[in-house]
C-alpha cells in the first residue's frame, strides 16, 4: 500500500519508510542479528467549548520509533522506542538496543516471520478520509453538540462539547524483507453534561466517532441523546440484593466479549494463566453466541491490512454457536503452542490483540430483553475492575435501572454483580442493537441469575 503524505507535516520531513529502513540499518550496523522497526506519525485537531464559550483549541504532531534487535541464535532481544529520529538519535537507538538484547535471556519462542509467511497482498480497508476538518469546522460541531444538549429541559450545567480530527500513519519495515504502511484517518464529537434532582447531581453524555467524516452522527442525535441519558438518571436509588438477571448495554456490554478475547490470547494461553485453556473445541458460552475477528472490515476502527509482525490478516471464527474454535496467536505463542500464528501480533511483537471483534446480534431488541425480567438490572455503566481470568471470577460496580415487571421502574446506582464467567457466558442472550463504529462490536446482553448487591 503507498505511503500517503500528510500536508499538514510537510513535503520536507523524512517518510516514515525512510527512517524505518534507516533503523534497520543502524540495527545490522551495531552487531544486530535481525530486526523490526516500526515509525508512526500523527497530525490532530481538537475543539473543546463549555457553556457556549470556547475552552480551547489544540493543534499536535508527533513521530514516535520503535526498533527490536535480535542477537545470536536463541533468541536474545530487546526493543526501544524513541520520539527522535535525526541520525544520532538513530545510531544511539540502535546502539543501545544492540547492547539490551546482548544481556537478554534466551527466548526459544520470539524471532521473525519466515518470508513465506509475510503479507504479500495489502487489502484496502478503505482507512483513509482525504477530507482534512479545519478549526472552524471542529469548533462550529462542539457548539452544536453542546448547544443542543443544554436546550433539553431539565439540564442544568455542562461537562463540555468537543470535537476533533486525526490523521496518523504508520510503516513497519522488517529484516525480512517485508516495508509496508498505511494511513488512517479519525473524527469524533461528544458532549456531557449535568442535571440536578433534590440536591443529587447527576451526568452523562454521547459520543461518535468514525473514520470517514461522514459516518459520525450529527451533532444533533448526539446531543439530544446525551441529555436524554443525564435526565434519565436522576432520583437514582439502591438496588435490591439477591440473584437477578442483568442486561449489559450494548455501551457496556463489550466488556464482556472483550474478556473472552482476553481469555483465548495466545499468551495467556500458553502460560496456562486462562479459565478457558483447556476448552478448545468444547461449548463456553450459550449457543446464542457467536464471535469474530475482522480485521479487514472497511473502515472498520480495528482493520489493518497486516498484523504487527508483517503477517496477513483474515476473518476468523472464534466461538461458533458457543464452541470455542482458536485462539489469538503472535509467533511467538504459536511457535509455543506448537499452532500456525492468526496474524494477531501488535508492534513489536508484543501480546496478541483483537481487531475488529465483533459479537454477532441476536433476534431481539433490548426492549424485548427488558420485557422478559421480572425484576433484574440493566446495566448502562460500569466502574472499577475485578475479573481473574485465571478462575473466571468477575465483579464490577454497576450503575444503571431496575426492572420491574419487564419495565424499567427506577434508575439506580452504586451497585456490584457478581458471578463467574464459566457460568455467565452459558446464560448470554444477544440483543439486536450493537454500535458498528467502534473496534469491539457487541450488542446488548442479558445474563441471567448474577449476584447483585446495593452498597
Amino acid at each position: 500500500m503507498p505511503m500517503q503524505k500528510q500536508s499538514a507535516m510537510g513535503s520536507n520531513v523524512a517518510s516514515p519508510q525512510d527512517i524505518a529502513e534507516r533503523l534497520l540499518t543502524a540495527a545490522k550496523k551495531h552487531g544486530g542479528d535481525a530486526a523490526d522497526a516500526m515509525v508512526g506519525r500523527g497530525v490532530a485537531l481538537e475543539a473543546e467549548v463549555r457553556l457556549g464559550k470556547l475552552e480551547s483549541v489544540e493543534h499536535s504532531e508527533s513521530t514516535g520509533v520503535g526498533l527490536r534487535v535480535f542477537v545470536g541464535s536463541n533468541g536474545q532481544n530487546a526493543s526501544v522506542s524513541s520520539s527522535s529520529y535525526d541520525d544520532a538519535s538513530i545510531d544511539a537507538l540502535a546502539s543501545r538496543a544492540v547492547a539490551m538484547a546482548r544481556l537478554a535471556p534466551p527466548d526459544p519462542y520470539a524471532g521473525l516471520a519466515d518470508a513465506k509467511q509475510l503479507a504479500t497482498k495489502l487489502p484496502d480497508c478503505d482507512l483513509l478520509d482525504e477530507y482534512e476538518a479545519e478549526v472552524d469546522t471542529l469548533k462550529k460541531a462542539a457548539f452544536a453538540v453542546e448547544a443542543t444538549a443544554l436546550a433539553e429541559p431539565g439540564i442544568s450545567n455542562s461537562d463540555g462539547g468537543g470535537a476533533s480530527f486525526s490523521r496518523s500513519t504508520m510503516h513497519i519495515a522488517i529484516s525480512n524483507g517485508f516495508s509496508h504502511g498505511y494511513s488512517q484517518s479519525g473524527f469524533g464529537l461528544g458532549v456531557a453534561v449535568l442535571a440536578e434532582k433534590n440536591g443529587t447531581m447527576e451526568s452523562d453524555g454521547d459520543f461518535s466517532h468514525a473514520i470517514h467524516y461522514q459516518d459520525l452522527r450529527t451533532p444533533e442525535a448526539i446531543g439530544k441523546r446525551a441529555a436524554q441519558r443525564c435526565l434519565a438518571r436522576l432520583g437514582a436509588k439502591q438496588v435490591k440484593t439477591g440473584q437477578f438477571p442483568v442486561i449489559f448495554d450494548q455501551r457496556v456490554a463489550g466488556s464482556i466479549s472483550h474478556a473472552i478475547a482476553a481469555a483465548i490470547n495466545g499468551a495467556a494461553i500458553a502460560r496456562g494463566t486462562s479459565f478457558l485453556k483447556d476448552s478448545m473445541g468444547k461449548q463456553i458460552a450459550s449457543p446464542a453466541v457467536h464471535i469474530s475477528d475482522e480485521p479487514l472490515r472497511k473502515r472498520g476502527t480495528g482493520s489493518a491490512p497486516f498484523d504487527g509482525e508483517g503477517l496477513p490478516r483474515q476473518k476468523r471464527v472464534l466461538v461458533e454457536d458457543g464452541v470455542l474454535r482458536g485462539w489469538l496467536l503472535n509467533l511467538a505463542a504459536a511457535r509455543q503452542l506448537k499452532l500456525p500464528p492468526t496474524g494477531n501480533a501488535t508492534l513489536g511483537g508484543g501480546t496478541p490483540a483483537t481487531s475488529n471483534w465483533i459479537l454477532r446480534n441476536g433476534d431481539a431488541s433490548r426492549d424485548e430483553l427488558i420485557a422478559d425480567v421480572k425484576q433484574g438490572l440493566l446495566v448502562t455503566e460500569l466502574m472499577g475492575s475485578s475479573v481473574n481470568l485465571i478462575t473466571g471470577d468477575y465483579s464490577r460496580g454497576a450503575a444503571g435501572f431496575w426492572i420491574e415487571g419487564g419495565s424499567i421502574a427506577y434508575p439506580v446506582s452504586e451497585a456490584t454483580i457478581a458471578g463467574n464467567l464459566k457460568d455467565m457466558l452459558k446464560s448470554i442472550t444477544p440483543a439486536n442493537d450493537p454500535d458498528l463504529s467502534w473496534a469491539t462490536i457487541c450488542p446488548s446482553l442479558r445474563i441471567d441469575g448474577m449476584t447483585i448487591a446495593g452498597s
